[in-house]
């Protein structure tokens, strides 16, 4: 292969990462300003859906934020922090299970309008997030585990949204209990496949790091 060649391909690597790089550093601006704004609605209206949405969101920024950290690193610390994402995710997931137990407990139903409200202005900001990751999805294992944050993001909102008209229609607790534990079960499977990924992508890297030396 000419010099030629190797440069324009260094020159394309380049410019994939500085698109990355903005795309990230948009998602992770929409993904903070959700996680204030959804904590304190959620706080406010006792909802354990809201609540474990903006955690989410939380989680998601410390993503994102990561893999704007490794854009411009070689394979193992992309595998890395998509290991320190499966791992949050993981953190997330039974923090939410201890909530949804503890407002089953309690019992008082949120506020539904609140809850629906919320729900919706989440539903535009992740959408958004969605739209401008869709064409990085797979570049490389850090996007695709960006992104399946993202599509998480979108199916939570959907959950709290319906969970929202169940309470309405009937006045129970039970319905933000149960989209609250379903939300715990999408991080926890995330996690598992995001951490599979991830020690799989290790070991690989482990592996011709050993060639390279041997």
């Amino acid at each position: 292969m000419s010099a030629g060649c190797c440069d324009a391909d260094d020159d394309a690597l380049v410019a994939l990462r500085d698109r990355q790089r903005t795309v990230l550093w948009t998602v992770l601006g929409i993904n903070a300003v959700l996680f204030v704004v959804e904590f304190v609605v959620g706080w406010w209206a006792r909802s354990t859906a809201l609540l474990a949405d903006s955690l989410d969101m939380l989680g998601d920024a410390f993503v994102y934020a990561f893999s704007l950290w490794v854009l411009h690193r070689g394979m193992r610390w992309r595998a890395r922090a998509a290991l320190s994402k499966g791992v949050v995710q993981l953190a997330f997931g039974l923090v939410v299970l201890g909530q949804a137990a503890w407002r089953a407990v309690d019992g008082t139903p949120p506020f539904a309008d609140a809850m629906a409200l919320m729900g919706l202005v989440a539903l535009a900001g992740n959408t958004w997030a969605f739209a401008l990751l869709w064409r990085h999805r797979s570049d490389d294992i850090n996007m695709t585990s960006t992104w399946l944050c993202s599509r998480n993001d979108l199916i939570a909102n959907a959950a709290v949204l319906a969970a929202a008209v169940a309470v309405w229609q009937f006045d129970s607790v039970w319905p933000d209990v149960v989209v609250g534990v379903a939300i715990s079960v999408l991080f926890l499977r995330t996690a598992r496949d995001v951490i599979r990924d991830a020690r799989a992508e290790l070991a690989q890297a482990d592996e011709e790091s050993t060639h390279v030396t041997a």
